[in-house]
């Protein structure tokens, strides 16, 4: 029986053994399979849908199918194919293209690839069916070519930011909000404080609403060789005809897909072949792989305390501050890192949690290395705390920034729960243990507990902001009061340092970190994605080893994508009137809905 177990043993490992040689062998042999890059070749890009900041790192949504390109890959892979012979155009059909600063992320990298020498073409069926179609056609007006269908619109109709107002409604249903902002452009609750906009709200908001349309209009009538009054006056005459279109120079022709896919092949050459943008980077590999290192750590979604999280339901990410700190702190700890580039796109939240990244900035430049903090799509209130101690801070001139600013407060419920007929009795020990509670409104002393809160809030972030700022704090105060800016507004206000995105962060990542312009380096993302395999190791409950390791908490993301779309909807209905997550944080500063 000893020898039966020594020899079944025996043979287990020698199976165990075949298996590892197999699964090595398979992998070379995969490796060595693996599609190249076509000798003569079209970019195609999809632009049907945004695309999202950043992929959040404990998505399973790689082991149900591919990820989708994000805006860093689009940049990536655009400055890789630019000095690429083989590529030698690029196609985007434009739908949907996010947020004014992702879409001018694009458009540089677009012009980018333009300037060495590459063709680009954008077409679509139609600019925006019975929609807005501003922020799209500006990215198209990018390209050396536009071409739309001829039963296709030209839906330029300008600029519209939309907020709800229901005091009213939450008064008939028996819901006092009770809340208090420093100052008076902290509008994260004015949706449910007020009934219209108030005065500060809406000189805020038609600013950044007019400088974010100064940008689009410069921006086509620069490209299309227009003046800026064509332009205005084009737009104030949208929706166009395809034929309008045509005649006022904003497009090149009246094309179907097949005719303008049909003849850029032509153009390329015999043997030609169109390959997806994401598909060429997977290929191609990433620009900045050698050299000395640059870590990019990402801040997205509103902060929040603990690990990184991922709503299914919304679609959206989450900032952690343990996982960010935690990448900062690796990024600092890792000798070969020679400067950090921090990536944020944050409409802020939590006040301690924006503290606990802000520490690790801090700590980071205190240890010899130097951080540039870019923004996406908005770095406002929290998502202005945790890069405003940066050593230098890029945005794009359609970023919405600053909100230096915090609320608090509580919704009181106790009229709507004696109209359904509800008491809530409680025991309580202690003056202010039900101070948070939803059953009364705060007593004088509560409230004057709570604005010194408010106080001490206030004024620890505009003092860290005047210091890191290098500004006077009167100077920094008076750009504060919970105000957005653009950031073309914010660089001439010194909230930022310049204007860009990826490319411009790496140029100053160099230059903090003593290494000349030309410089070969290796971007690196802190901290690592983990595999499939180990996202479902945490979904089941084991975690890592220690609180530096790169662990997330996770959100299952359902494979049956129709249903949870279905559900995002639904959510998103919610979200609008605050009655799921959101408007948490104290220093949040809520992005009205958009029609561009």
């Amino acid at each position: 029986m000893k020898r039966f177990f020594i020899g079944a043993l025996a043979f287990v490992g020698a199976l165990s053994v075949l298996f590892v040689v197999g699964l090595v062998g398979l992998m070379v042999l995969a490796s060595a399979s693996k599609p190249s890059v076509p000798s003569n070749l079209v970019l195609e890009l999809d632009l049907e849908n945004p695309l999202p900041e950043n992929s959040a790192g404990d998505s399973l949504a790689g082991a149900f199918g591919e990820e989708p390109a994000t805006v860093r890959d689009v940049v990536d892979a655009l400055e890789k194919a630019g000095s690429d012979a083989r590529v030698k155009a690029l196609v985007v059909r434009i739908g949907q293209t996010g947020t004014p600063a992702a879409t001018q992320e694009i458009r540089d990298a677009v012009k980018a690839f333009r300037a060495k020498g590459k063709k680009t073409v954008a077409y679509s069926d139609t600019f925006g069916e019975l929609g807005n179609s501003t922020l799209s056609y500006y990215l198209a007006s990018a390209f050396d070519e536009i071409y739309i269908q001829p039963s296709g619109d030209l839906n330029i109709t300008g600029l519209a930011f939309e907020l709800p107002f229901a005091r009213d409604a939450f008064a008939k249903l028996g819901v006092t909000p009770q809340y208090s902002a420093r100052y008076e452009y902290k509008n994260a609750v004015n949706s449910f404080t007020e009934q219209d906009f108030t005065a500060p709200h809406r000189e805020a908001t038609e600013r950044f609403t007019q400088s974010l349309f100064e940008q689009m209009v410069r921006g086509i009538a620069e490209e299309r060789g227009l003046t800026e009054d064509v332009v205005r006056g084009l737009i104030d005459k949208a929706p166009l005809m395809a034929s309008e279109a045509l005649e006022g120079k904003l497009v090149t022709g009246l094309r179907y897909r097949d005719e303008v896919m049909g003849e850029l092949k032509a153009q390329a050459g015999d043997g030609a072949r169109f390959l997806y943008v994401e598909k060429y980077l997977e290929r191609a590999g990433r620009p900045h792989v050698v050299g000395d290192t640059i870590a990019l750590v990402y801040g997205v979604g509103e902060v929040a305390r603990g690990k990184n999280r991922s709503n299914p339901l919304s679609g959206g990410q989450g900032m952690g501050a343990e996982s960010v700190a935690a990448a900062l702190r690796k990024a600092t700890e890792d000798s070969r890192v020679k400067a950090i580039i921090l990536r944020v796109d944050s409409p802020g939240g939590s006040y301690v949690a924006s503290d606990t990244i802000r520490r690790e900035v801090q700590r980071a430049k205190e240890a010899g290395k130097p951080v540039i903090a870019t923004m996406g799509g908005y770095a406002a209130s929290g998502g202005y705390y945790v890069a405003m101690e940066a050593d230098r801070i890029v945005a794009q001139p359609g970023t919405l920034t600053g909100s230096i600013g915090v609320y608090a407060g509580k919704f009181v419920t106790a009229d709507l729960w004696h109209k359904l007929g509800v008491n809530f009795d409680t025991v309580s020990v202690g003056k202010n243990a039900e101070m948070y509670g939803s059953d009364a409104v705060f007593t004088p002393e509560q409230q004057a507990r709570l604005d010194a809160t408010l106080d001490r809030i206030y004024e620890d972030f505009t003092t860290r902001a005047a210091a890191g700022r290098k500004l006077p704090l009167e100077k920094l105060q008076s750009l504060a009061k919970g105000r957005v800016w653009t950031g073309e507004d914010a660089l001439a206000n010194g909230l930022v340092d310049a204007l860009g995105g990826y490319p411009k962060a790496l140029e100053l990542a160099k230059e903090a970190a003593k290494l000349p312009a030309d410089a070969r380096v290796n971007v690196q993302v802190y901290p690592r994605k983990k595999p499939a395999s180990a996202v479902l190791s945490e979904l089941l409950g084991q975690r890592g080893e220690n609180s530096e390791d790169d662990a997330v908490t996770v959100s299952a993301l359902s494979p049956w994508g129709g249903l949870v779309a279905g559900l995002r909807q639904v959510y998103a209905v919610g979200a609008k009137l605050g009655l799921v997550e959101g408007h948490r944080g104290e220093l949040y500063a809520p992005m009205p809905e958009a029609s561009w």
